[in-house]
């Protein structure tokens, strides 16, 4: 009986311990993370950040990611206008399905699969190489000659992030557009005109900006995160790729409860 009478009660410790466990190690990813941004505009407002570093980070993590992105929109434009025409009914004008395809790429598709494609080619990448240099101490050598990793390492990945990820989801944007529309003409006949005529008819210009503020929030949110676990990166090989296993997750979640959180803030 004292068995019996005793259980309930561990487990409830057992789960408190847990919830405080997790409780502690979210505010302390939080306080690292502040920490990273205040060293990074530190390094910005100083001036310490080299516009060649930039340039260079914009090229890997915006023209390296144009042909992925653009087959991703590509395959997202045909698929949305496919469902959508297979959905249609005779009730329905079938110019609506411009509106659908391209409010749904615009709204959604183009931002957030761009950003999750973004989240393995680019965060995953950023998380290896400074998981990488940060277990063979590579880190250390910089602070042990004077030179500041957060201004040659970190900085330059935000900034880049924050320029291209805008106009990698414009491009994402058109792309799929396009593709929505040629699929339309090829499955259910929609000839380009009456297509387009479908997209201006419910279109605003509200949905651009908000489509770009989403792209702005989530090309600031990748390279943070994914510099954050990188820098606290331990254990050799085996904790780079335990690292960076948890830098995806941690990405994706972060860009699929933003989108969530989007329409409340932005559309109501």
């Amino acid at each position: 009986m004292r068995g019996s009478s005793e259980a309930p009660s561990s487990r409830v410790e057992r789960w408190l311990a847990g919830v405080a466990r997790a409780g502690r190690t979210v505010l302390q990813h939080s306080g690292e993370i502040a920490i990273l941004l205040r060293d990074i505009v530190v390094a910005l407002v100083g001036l310490r950040v080299s516009p060649r570093s930039i340039l260079r980070q914009m090229y890997v993590m915006g023209v390296q990611s144009i042909p992925i992105v653009v087959l991703t929109a590509v395959l997202a434009g045909i698929v949305t206008s496919q469902q959508g025409g297979y959905q249609f009914t005779g009730a329905i004008p079938l110019y609506v399905l411009g509106s659908i395809v391209t409010e749904s790429v615009v709204l959604e598709m183009g931002p957030v699969l761009t950003a999750i494609v973004l989240v393995g080619r680019v965060g995953a990448r950023i998380t290896a190489e400074l998981g990488t240099m940060k277990v063979s101490e590579q880190i250390d050598a910089f602070y042990s000659v004077g030179r500041d990793p957060v201004s040659i390492l970190a900085a330059p990945r935000v900034v880049a992030g924050i320029v291209v990820v805008p106009v990698l989801v414009a491009i994402a944007n058109l792309v799929g557009i396009l593709a929505g529309m040629i699929s339309a003409q090829l499955t259910v006949g929609l000839g380009p005109n009456s297509f387009l005529y479908g997209a201006r008819l419910y279109w605003q210009s509200w949905d651009l900006f908000y489509s770009l503020t989403k792209a702005l929030v989530f090309g600031f949110t990748i390279p943070v995160v994914a510099i954050h676990m990188g820098l606290r990166t331990e254990g050799g090989a085996e904790g780079v790729g335990k690292t960076t296993t948890q830098a995806v997750m941690f990405m994706t979640l972060a860009v699929l409860i933003m989108d969530a959180l989007f329409p409340p803030l932005l559309l109501d």
